[in-house]
């Protein structure tokens, strides 16, 4: 398996080994996108003359703060919670999503997206979804076979990126 452990956190069941060197590649790359997009060559940004800023701004602002909030708490939850073995989290932003740290990370290219109204960074943003889908669907495994029911429960109270409207 390709499963890497945090030898500082034993509480914690494990992540996709190349997990984190794939979010900073995203985003490097996002940022690259957005920025040439957005303030150097302008080649899909036609929307923002469409949509004032008075709209954008505030709209990202809220996304931008939502997913702080929801990383902040998820990075909380998992590396400064002192716990005596693993065990489900299913408080705090845990109760929104199951991978808040990831969904706020998702909220950060939205919300710079909505900032600027790039279309090539709408784009990037439907792939860097996939690259959190599966790399969420890798760690379901991992916590479904370390935790079995426990975990099943509560993947049917809550969204694995998203919130789960209807329960």
């Amino acid at each position: 398996m390709n499963t890497k452990k945090h030898e500082e956190h034993p509480h914690l069941t494990g992540e996709y080994r190349w997990g984190d060197t794939g979010q900073l590649i995203i985003l490097a790359l996002f940022l690259c996108v957005w920025i040439t997009d957005s303030f150097v060559f302008n080649y899909s940004t036609f929307l923002r003359d469409v949509v004032p800023e008075i709209v954008r701004i505030p709209v990202a602002g809220i996304v931008l703060i939502c997913g702080w909030y929801l990383a902040r708490g998820g990075m909380k939850a998992v590396f400064r919670t002192e716990r005596e073995k693993p065990e489900v989290i299913s408080t705090g932003v845990f109760r929104i999503v199951r991978h808040p740290i990831y969904t706020g990370a998702l909220l950060f290219y939205l919300g710079a997206t909505c900032i600027t109204l790039s279309i090539a960074s709408a784009a990037l943003w439907l792939v860097i979804v996939v690259f959190y889908y599966l790399i969420s669907r890798y760690e379901e495994r991992i916590l479904e076979d370390t935790f079995g029911e426990d975990y099943a429960a509560y993947k049917k109270q809550t969204g694995m990126l998203f919130p789960k409207l209807f329960r």
